[in-house]
């Protein structure tokens, strides 16, 4: 049998009851019906006590028991809210310079946050249009070779796509991309350059990549298939009918089997055009396809069931990578899968498709943007306290005639909020100009990002602007409501929060803490972007073009270039080192149990003069062989007969004629060249192998030019390249621009803490002439007794400056430490060839800051110190 205990009345009627009945008679009625319950279950059992509490609770529904209608508290709140913001415009007007101060201090800061609010808005809206976007995952490698870790790839093996297909359970469907596709398609006499993706049918199963014509199933399932999108079947036949038209690439032909919408810009994977997957089965006759090991462009995207079990999904996958690594011998490829959601705004992986951003970069932003609308709310928050002795007989008659410390509170919210809203309107204006601004001046963002203006972002807008009020006044309003009526009758305040620093002053510590840290992390960066450009690479780049040949023949080109008087030389490279371009190959030396993975680039005899490379031992390449093959040279640098130990120690020539296998070709050292920088500042100074180029098509030509007139001589470059090609614009760099677009990323976080440090120091400068200025006036009869007393002009100035010296100085104290900690310790470590920071880099910016402060202080106590003292005490 059930305790009584347990019984209960029913829930919902009691909460009926709260609901309707006033608060002051909901207890008692409630605590009275549920001892009838109690009674009525002894007595006339459970089921009826329910059913007659429900009857009486609706009985006592009567007007002296309901509550009073809500609609009524709401017209009273309107009509307050009214009030609030009457008050808070009068308030507004009576202070035209401190408003104006928190007004541009606010929308300064607020147009960046609207930037950050733009820019995530539009990271978040990648790869929304697809339908089954939360189910969609793709999986990623994190391979290690022997000892070396190669980081983690967005990319796989075509045989993962194979193995996933068949041992993995529980998934509705694979779809495989590969990335090399592409070239110049040819109708008739059209030839018009396309890029794309080899694909299979399953493909527009798991994506939302809608056609307009063809068959979804089928287009891409037989060999030679060709789906374009709407504006490469534009490009390529104009008006007419695409689908069934035959392409050519190279010597393969083609058909078209559909059209399809194009592909949305928040689209991670960007394409013209998809072949058929089973066309490069049938071409490629070799197993490098199929090899576990061959994962650097294949992408394989898995759609899983509705609430699928993930930790299942990845022990699976555990398992095939086992079994596939326990074949090859020192190679370890750990298998991952990553939401669609966090393909571009998450993690960094190497060889990812489209663009992408590092959430913990994202964050950065964030954090960055919100110190800089801090620092307004600390001026809002510092010249609202400041100016507490006119507004403390206000807050007092307030409370003298009733109000509470809850309407004070909404009386200075309102006020901030009213405030913040004015700087929305200037605020909108500064992102406008700046959106355009940016994507003009940094080129990939405009790759990344629209910035473009939609209702919900306006929204966003509104929303964040009100934050930002609340924010800013929320210190002022919890100040104002703590007054006590006959405090402020007697205009007594002070609020400290440390032993000997008020509020604002704390506030104004924090501010310009902040301000220093941005200018000194602007100095420090700075210095280090023009270390990294001008770095000792080991080699010369002076003055040499970088001439990306695409599939045209180097023998052609090289004719043409060297017809050009300015062009003193000509030499041909796989890649363009120390700007972030790597290829390895595995290197065995005689009875070494693993190879080794080490950087290579393919090189012709010109090259190493050209680029005045120092060779410590042997010779350049003798040979010249023409085919692939026939190779039999190499030329290695110091670190790598250190790292596979070749040769006596510290004497290179002994490491002539020694034979090392490079992908499997045996090849003899005939020269030892100086080491040298081939990746980034950011990597060390790696083992490199220099191979003969024996190809006539990919890959660079490097051109020596000396001419006094850069622009005709590029103009020539370009001249020539159009005699051999008439379709690809020519793509040609000067070394040192390459070097700058390397360090691209570098640079565009120095410049955004430089304009945010410039934000920073802009709103602290007007908060702090805000604060002067208050101070000097209400200091004006204490300067005038002190003059009478005999107080000399640089006295006066002292006194009255003495205050913000010592606030700067703390703030110094704290911002230039962590700074450099920061610097050194943290960031800078990334890089083993930084430049050392200095004194002047630390306190370059203090010196600036110092400057400004000084001149805001000094001009308004010089006025104040010179003004009259009979003018100021007539009234006394």
């Amino acid at each position: 049998m059930r305790s009584q205990r347990n019984i209960r009345p029913p829930r919902w009627a009691q909460r009926f009851i709260e609901w309707y009945c006033k608060p002051e008679l909901a207890e008692d009625l409630v605590g009275d019906l549920d001892e009838y319950f109690e009674r009525n279950v002894e007595s006339k059992g459970v089921g009826r006590a329910k059913i007659i509490y429900i009857i009486d609770a609706i009985k006592f529904f009567r007007p002296y028991t309901v509550r009073r209608p809500n609609f009524v508290n709401v017209l009273i709140n309107w009509i307050m809210i009214g009030s609030y913001i009457k008050t808070s415009g009068r308030n507004v007007m009576r202070n035209k310079l401190f408003s104006s101060i928190n007004i541009v201090g606010l929308a300064i800061s607020m147009s960046v946050g609207l930037m950050l609010i733009s820019f995530l808005n539009d990271l978040n809206s990648y790869d929304k249009f697809h339908k089954n976007g939360d189910r969609i995952y793709r999986i990623t490698s994190k391979p290690t070779f022997g000892k070396d870790e190669w980081g983690k790839f967005a990319s796989t093996s075509f045989k993962t796509s194979k193995l996933a297909r068949e041992k993995l359970s529980g998934i509705e469907d694979v779809a495989t991309l590969r990335g090399d596709f592409g070239g110049d398609a040819v109708i008739g006499d059209n030839t018009v350059p396309i890029k794309g993706y080899w694909s299979d049918p399953s493909l527009f199963k798991v994506f939302t990549f809608p056609l307009i014509k063809g068959n979804e199933k089928t287009a891409l399932e037989a060999p030679y298939s060709i789906v374009l999108t709407e504006e490469s079947a534009k490009k390529l036949f104009g008006d007419k009918e695409a689908l069934g038209q035959l392409i050519k690439f190279d010597t393969t032909e083609y058909q078209v089997t559909g059209v399809m919408k194009d592909v949305p810009f928040f689209s991670h994977v960007r394409f013209e055009a998809l072949a058929s997957l089973s066309t490069l089965e049938r071409q490629n006759n070799d197993a490098r396809l199929m090899r576990w090991t061959s994962m650097w462009g294949t992408y394989v995207y898995l759609l899983l069931p509705e609430n699928a079990d993930l930790s299942t999904l990845r022990n699976n996958l555990d398992a095939i990578a086992k079994v596939e690594n326990e074949a090859i011998e020192n190679t370890n490829i750990k298998l991952d899968i990553q939401p669609l959601n966090e393909v571009v705004l998450g993690e960094d992986l190497s060889n990812a498709t489209g663009p992408t951003m590092e959430t913990e970069k994202a964050w950065s932003l964030g954090i960055l943007a919100g110190i800089v609308i801090l620092s307004a709310c600390f001026n809002y928050t510092n010249l609202s306290i400041a100016r507490s002795l006119r507004r403390f007989k206000e807050v007092g008659l307030r409370k003298a005639i009733g109000a509470n410390r809850h309407q004070v509170r909404q009386q200075f919210l309102y006020e901030a909020v009213i405030i913040s809203l004015a700087a929305l309107l200037l605020s909108f204006g500064l992102f406008l100009f700046m959106s355009r601004a940016v994507l003009e001046l940094v080129s990939p963002l405009s790759q990344l990002v629209k910035l473009e203006l939609s209702p919900m972002l306006v929204i966003y807008f509104v929303a964040f602007s009100i934050f930002v009020g609340v924010t800013a006044g929320f210190l002022p309003a919890l100040f104002f409501a703590r007054v006590n009526v006959i405090q402020a009758l007697k205009d007594n305040s002070s609020v400290k929060v440390f032993k000997h620093l008020n509020l604002r002053r704390g506030l104004v510590v924090v501010q310009y803490t902040f301000t220093l840290a941005f200018i000194t992390a602007t100095i420090i960066g700075h210095k280090q972007y023009k270390n990294f450009l001008t770095f000792d690479l080991g080699y010369d780049t002076e003055n040499i073009v970088n001439v990306k040949t695409f599939n045209n023949k180097h023998s052609i080109l090289i004719k043409e270039f060297e017809e050009i008087p300015e062009v003193v030389g000509v030499s041909k490279s796989s890649l363009v080192t120390s700007v972030g371009s790597f290829w390895s190959s595995h290197v065995k030396y005689k009875n070494m149990n693993d190879s080794v993975s080490m950087l290579y680039d393919n090189i012709d005899e010109n090259y190493l003069p050209m680029h005045d490379h120092k060779f410590v031992a042997g010779t350049n390449f003798k040979a010249r062989p023409l085919k692939a093959g026939e190779e039999t040279e190499v030329i290695v640098t110091g670190k790598t007969l250190e790292r596979m130990s070749i040769g006596t120690p510290g004497k290179p020539e002994t490491a002539l004629g020694e034979q090392i296998l490079l992908e499997g070709k045996k090849l003899s050292i005939i020269g030892v060249v100086e080491n040298f920088h081939y990746g980034t500042l950011q990597n060390e100074i790696e083992p490199v192998v220099f191979g003969y180029m024996t190809h006539e098509d990919g890959g660079f030509i490097n051109l020596k030019v000396h001419s006094s007139d850069l622009p005709a001589t590029m103009a020539k470059i370009e001249e020539a390249w159009k005699k051999v090609d008439k379709i690809h614009p020519v793509s040609a760099r000067f070394y040192d621009e390459a070097l700058e677009e390397a360090y691209l990323g570098f640079s565009i976080a120095i410049k955004t803490i430089g304009v945010l440090a410039f934000l920073t120091i802009s709103i602290a400068s007007m908060g702090l002439f805000g604060m002067v200025v208050f101070t000097t006036e209400t200091r004006l009869k204490e300067i005038g007794i002190r003059k009478v007393m005999g107080a000399s002009v640089g006295s006066l100035v002292a006194l009255l400056s003495r205050n913000f010296v010592f606030v700067l100085a703390l703030s110094a104290a704290i911002a230039i430490p962590a700074t450099y900690f920061i610097a050194e310790r943290i960031f800078l470590v990334r890089f083993p060839y930084h430049a050392p920071v200095g004194m002047i880099d630390l306190f370059g910016g203090l010196a600036a800051v110092l400057a400004i402060a000084f001149l805001m202080i000094g001009t308004q106590t010089m006025k104040a110190a010179r003004s009259n003292p009979a003018e100021v005490l007539k009234n006394e």
